[in-house]
């Protein structure tokens, strides 16, 4: 039964990891951007695979969903590993509040809180490592510039984080939470569920 549960686990994460890659092609632009700060919906199959199986397999479909995305990055693998760190922070939080009680409430509350968790980890990760690893691409007083465009009181790399970094990510997780809450149903067996 175990090695049954891990083949379906994994062909599901399979699966889903190929939607996501998908649904990553299909950007939309956000209000109060720049052009390269676009949204799309592919950390939704990784909420659906931490709520179906747990939190380890929404962190696996967003693994696998940006190492796919490294075949075809034009960032050097940096908007593939931001990508990740944000996904799987939200993926794993929904999916380890759920797994306490598999209700559509608590699938809520779990998408609602780790789209707070993701905006958290979107924001120290920007300050910390992704804004200088986008430095090779971009100076960073012209990217503070191309942000301070659309919000002018942005001036500052804190600023980028605090006004643009934190509220993108806490949007895309709620817009994600959702779109989840009005196609997701609760497992009849609630017990069958979890890796």
């Amino acid at each position: 039964m175990k090695k049954q549960l891990s083949i379906r686990t994994m062909t599901s994460v399979a699966v889903l990891s190929a939607v996501a890659f998908v649904l990553a092609f299909f950007e939309f632009p956000v209000p109060l951007s720049p052009s390269f700060a676009r949204m799309n919906l592919s950390d939704f199959p990784a909420l659906i695979g931490a709520f179906d199986f747990g939190p380890v397999a929404g962190i696996l479909t967003e693994l696998v969903k940006n190492l796919l995305g490294l075949f075809f990055t034009a960032t050097s693998g940096v908007g593939e590993l931001a990508n990740f760190l944000m996904g799987a922070s939200f993926a794993a939080t929904a999916g380890l509040i759920y797994k306490q009680h598999k209700t559509k409430r608590t699938a809520l509350i779990g998408g609602m809180i780790g789209s707070v968790v993701m905006g958290i980890v979107a924001a120290l990760a920007n300050y910390f490592i992704l804004l200088p690893l986008f430095e090779q691409f971009m100076p960073l007083d012209q990217m503070i510039a191309s942000f301070g465009a659309f919000i002018p009181f942005i001036k500052t790399k804190l600023d980028v984080v605090l006004y643009n970094a934190f509220p993108f990510n806490l949007l895309k997780g709620l817009v994600i939470t959702g779109f989840t809450m009005l196609v997701y149903k609760e497992p009849l067996n609630k017990s069958s569920y979890g890796v």
